[in-house]
């Protein structure tokens, strides 16, 4: 414990030689996209225009190695308790089940509820997603955006838990620029009520998820940006971010024989020719396909394009009640960009409009490829197209440094922590005399100085099957039924040489690392299962079969 202590003192003791002096604790915002791709904004890479995030890049950090969960409800859990969502019940262990119906221990607290003891106040404006209303969560004030498979539409969302009335000639509505109008009235509510005390606001927005809805004007930009293909999308990203500092490793292969996760063969049939379940070679395709497949891909950057400048005028609003400078503002995605093909909620009507409310498409694996530069796979996935994210980290009074990487391995587990310690607060050792079990993450705080590593023993993945662990820069992986393969990302990220054969010691020791941090899960979760409600069916975002290998 002496030890501990001290090396905490020390931790702080560098971070304040290092950084700026703050007079007063920060303000915290956390601003989630939904299935946005590690490449898909300009900092990192990307060709979409995200000025906004480009100039808290440039004036703040970008962290190459970051890491969520795969899944949008398993990352939201962790993001905001600080632990694996297996050992919350949000996500399944093979002998324990779990995932969006699961419910949180007790003691599994949200982020706010701990931020209350420094007088934070808490504000949620975005896609919810974690179990139990909002304000029991800590929060003072929430927009819930519930309503996920139509952008607009108010309809079936609710303010500080209590549903919406929406009028009989609602117009105009767009969830994203919703989404910024409460952040921002809570901002401004903030400033002339509790001026005196700081703020932790969750903003997290629904895009890029499907279904692709994007403003007509906004879509304009990028209608025919596309046209040349996902091959040499991918290219181009590669280069920019190799230019760039983000990856030292070579672009991975496109996988034509994997398509989308969940199989929905009637969904083909509603979309008609132009769709297609795989990233086959782009001169492969029709010139019809060739037009659907890119006008997909232009309604999602303009969905990206959207929400930048909605963070843009969030930033605005910051200035304007002076708290820019000493609000630490982060910014990821839940999960990486996603292969999947369906149609739900109002269904497709081919004749309208692409992007407009009556239609209902989705990104598909050949330009999620492409988002997920460099990098192999897609949502639900743990190879690292499906758990790579960038991370912003922005904080002018805290952060002298500007425009600098970090190359630090880190996760949405060490977000709580991280925000823990720059609110000057211990986590309490047990709530309503439940004992809190120690949470796996790690804080941030030391990378801000400098491009430190963060010294941890390993990093987890478990989602519908897919496994993996990260010790070092060694990475064991192995999709659901598939054997281990073993990867070494200090110069292969894009996992593209299988050295499992060649080094089976490796494999032996990751996969026993693997097993023994399953195992302890296992016997945390085990204790409150009886806790758990009974299944009720698959999650919202499941389908009905698993059809990696079986799409058109």
């Amino acid at each position: 414990m002496r030890f501990t202590r001290l090396l905490l003192c020390l931790s702080l003791i560098a971070l304040s030689a290092s950084l700026s002096p703050a007079a007063e604790k920060p303000n915290f915002i956390f601003i989630l996209a939904d299935d946005l791709g590690y490449s898909d904004i300009g900092c990192y890479g990307g060709e979409i225009e995200t000025p906004t995030l480009d100039s808290l890049a440039s004036n703040g950090l970008r962290f190459t190695q970051f890491y969520n969960t795969a899944r949008c409800w398993p990352t939201r859990g962790a993001l905001l308790t600080g632990y694996y969502a297996q050992q919350i019940h949000r996500d399944a262990l093979p002998e324990v089940p779990g995932g969006g119906q699961g419910v949180r221990q007790k003691w599994a607290r949200l982020l706010p509820d701990f931020l209350k003891a420094a007088g934070y106040r808490s504000y949620h404006s975005g896609k919810w997603h974690v179990d139990g209303p909002v304000l029991a969560g800590g929060f003072d004030r929430s927009l819930d955006m519930r309503n996920q498979g139509n952008f607009f539409t108010a309809a079936g969302n609710s303010i500080d838990d209590k549903p919406v009335t929406v009028p009989a000639d609602e117009s105009g509505y767009y969830a994203t620029i919703a989404t910024a109008d409460h952040a921002i009235e809570c901002l401004k509510d903030h400033a002339a009520q509790h001026a005196d005390r700081p703020f932790f606001h969750y903003i997290p927005f629904i895009a890029p998820h499907f279904p692709l809805h994007a403003l007509p004007e906004d879509i304009a930009k990028y209608r025919d940006h596309y046209l040349s293909g996902w091959e040499s999308m991918r290219v181009a990203r590669h280069e920019r971010q190799t230019r760039l500092g983000l990856v030292n490793t070579p672009l991975s292969a496109l996988e034509p024989e994997v398509g989308p996760p969940y199989h929905f063969p009637d969904a083909f049939e509603k979309l008609g020719p132009g769709e297609i379940g795989r990233p086959l070679p782009w001169t492969d395709l029709t010139d019809t396909q060739q037009r659907f497949q890119a006008t997909k891909m232009a309604i999602h950057a303009a969905m990206v394009d959207r929400m930048d400048q909605e963070i843009g005028r969030i930033v605005e609003q910051l200035k304007a009640m002076g708290q820019y400078e000493n609000t630490v503002i982060l910014f990821a995605s839940d999960n990486g960009a996603s292969a999947e093909i369906m149609v739900r909620n109002g269904g497709h009507d081919p004749t309208a409009e692409p992007g407009s409310a009556p239609t209902y498409l989705c990104l598909g694996p050949g330009f999620s490829s492409a988002c997920n530069t460099p990098f192999r796979r897609h949502k639900t996935w743990v190879h690292e197209g499906g758990i790579s994210t960038p991370l912003i980290v922005h904080w002018p009074q805290g952060i002298s440094a500007r425009g600098e990487l970090r190359h630090t391995p880190a996760h949405v587990i060490d977000i709580v922590p991280t925000l823990l310690e720059l609110a000057g607060i211990p986590k309490p050792e047990t709530w309503e005399g439940e004992p809190i079990p120690t949470a796996p993450g790690h804080s941030l705080v030391p990378a801000f100085a400098s491009d430190a590593t963060i010294d941890r023993h390993s990093l987890w993945w478990l989602h519908e099957g897919n496994r993996a662990i990260r010790m070092g820069d060694w990475k064991l992986v192995a999709a659901e039924g598939e054997p281990w393969e073993l990867y070494d990302l200090s110069t292969d990220r894009a996992e593209q040489k299988n050295l499992a054969s060649a080094q089976p010691e490796k494999v032996k020791e990751l996969a026993a690392a693997w097993e023994a941090q399953t195992a302890a899960f296992t016997e945390l979760t085990r204790k409150t299962l009886a806790d758990q409600p009974k299944p009720k069916g698959k999650g919202k975002d499941k389908g009905k079969g698993k059809g990696k290998a079986n799409q058109k």
